[in-house]
């Protein structure tokens, strides 16, 4: 199954100029883990929940004079549309990320993330219990 049939396709995203405090709005709001600091549909970093609490909060830094450029991680580790998921699974065990920019031909397209992974794996474990629960006997 590749990527582009899990990945969330509506993707927060701004510009380098943002402020942190503009981005920790954003994922308050939309209730996500992260933005996506992209230029002409480029991905060319991510901000996280993460990032703002250790490079923002905890320096006591005024949020609103930090910008996205400062605290993002620069070139995301991303991951292609067609893309299978298995590959992708073992791009985020490897880079030691939770969250990966979709890209199709360079351009964002989505993000995928271990949340959505979770999802996706319990949706099919409950299948998988619904027929090893038909083929067993009763107790």
């Amino acid at each position: 199954m590749p990527i582009q049939d899990i990945a969330r396709t509506e993707v927060m995203t701004a510009g380098r100029d943002q402020s942190a405090g503009n981005l920790a709005t954003v994922m308050a709001e939309e209730k996500v883990g992260s933005v996506v600091i992209e230029e002409d549909d480029d991905p060319v970093g991510i901000v996280t929940d993460r990032d703002l609490a250790i490079q923002v909060l905890e320096p006591r830094e005024d949020p609103t004079e930090v910008t996205a450029e400062e605290i993002m991680t620069e070139t995301p580790v991303t991951v292609d549309a067609d893309q299978g998921i298995f590959e992708a699974t073992a791009t985020m065990a490897d880079e030691g990320v939770r969250r990966m920019p979709v890209v199709d031909d360079g351009n964002l397209s989505g993000i995928f993330t271990l949340d959505d992974l979770v999802v996706l794996l319990t949706d099919e474990m409950t299948n998988l219990a619904g027929v090893i629960e038909t083929e067993s006997p009763p107790y």
